[in-house]
């Protein structure tokens, strides 16, 4: 009501105004009208909608006067906006130092990321021994943000342990006559050897752990035995595993591939030797896999023992003669030597 009377009262003043201002005033409301018609429940003012005020402020003295639908600290906040973006833009960077090799900074990474007990001084020093310069304060720009509670990775651990843990594991062997045969591997991490192997058909606690005693007899038991939770593990077995000073580590349940030496050793003997022989009985099991470890240790190829086997084989150079092969596991395998003529 009040700015209907307002409206009413200030109408005759307004044919002592200039044209100019009139149709200045007009654009402005005419421009709010279009903006409020928008289907939208809120009026959203676009970028252009603000450059059109910006631009009338500039030109038109009364520009306060018939803004509707937003306020006058509203256009001014707009107006120092794009001055700051105008001198941010005007002030960027053009020259100055030039910036870090690409290979510096990922080998910052690498390092960082890789001896989690380093700090950004002791990289510092290492980059400096491979003639590499930078600062702490370019190691602390570029490496990772966040490396949590320094600690090894499983990796260095295991690489750091090998010599001190076995594992063990069983697996089912099916005969001609359908008769069941129990396989127990006992193996060193080290070099991936089978120290022990057993079979029987009706494995007991008793019977394990007796196994136990013939693979590491005197002294040379590991410090810790990874096996799983099979119930055939009984107290028996614990107790004599703990008699002779080993720590067992058990895997989760259901989880094989926490045991995962052992259980690739056991894909490798199915795939390579079991899956292509028909067994008799337990006297040819044991004559099977026998060979097979005998070619396993001295023949077979291991990539994560550097492609060499468990018992270290020399390279045979050329000149040591021509390539002879030699059948290994009744012909399932070669093994390829040389032999001077």
């Amino acid at each position: 009501m009040l700015a209907t009377l307002w409206i009413v009262l200030t109408y005759p003043f307004s044919i002592f105004r200039r044209r100019h201002d009139l149709a200045l005033e007009v654009l402005a409301l005419r421009h709010q009208l279009m903006v409020l018609k928008r289907q939208t429940r809120r009026p959203r003012l676009r970028r252009s909608d603000r450059y059109f005020w910006l631009l009338l402020m500039r030109v038109w003295p009364n520009w306060r006067n018939p803004l509707i639908i937003f306020q006058p600290e509203t256009l001014i906040g707009w107006q120092r906006a794009g001055f700051r973006m105008f001198w941010r833009w005007k002030s960027r960077h053009r020259h100055g130092r030039p910036g870090k090799d690409q290979e510096l900074i990922q080998l910052i990474r690498r390092m960082w990321s890789a001896n989690p007990t380093w700090g950004s001084p002791r990289i510092r020093d290492e980059l400096a021994k491979l003639g590499l310069i930078a600062s702490t304060a370019t190691i602390r720009k570029y490496r990772p943000k966040s490396r949590g509670k320094p600690s090894q990775g499983w990796t260095t651990f295991l690489q750091n342990h090998t010599g001190s843990i076995a594992a063990m594991d069983f697996f089912v062997v099916p005969t001609v006559t359908f008769r069941l045969l129990y396989v127990l591997i006992i193996m060193k991490h080290e070099r991936r050897k089978v120290v022990h192997f057993n079979i029987t058909d009706s494995p007991s606690a008793a019977w394990t752990a007796q196994q136990i005693v013939n693979a590491f007899p005197y002294d040379t038991a590991p410090e810790y035995l990874l096996r799983d939770r099979d119930s055939i593990y009984g107290s028996i077995f614990n107790h004599r595993v703990e008699g002779m000073g080993i720590q067992q580590k058990l895997t989760a349940p259901r989880s094989p591939w926490q045991n995962p030496f052992a259980e690739r050793l056991i894909g490798s003997i199915r795939r390579e030797c079991l899956d292509r022989v028909i067994v008799l009985n337990e006297q040819q099991l044991s004559n099977v896999l026998v060979d097979y470890f005998d070619y396993y240790h001295r023949a077979r190829p291991h990539r994560s023992l550097s492609h060499d086997s468990p018992i270290p084989r020399p390279v045979e150079l050329p000149d040591r003669g021509k390539v002879i092969e030699m059948p290994r596991v009744g012909g399932l395998h070669h093994q390829y030597l040389r032999q001077a003529a």
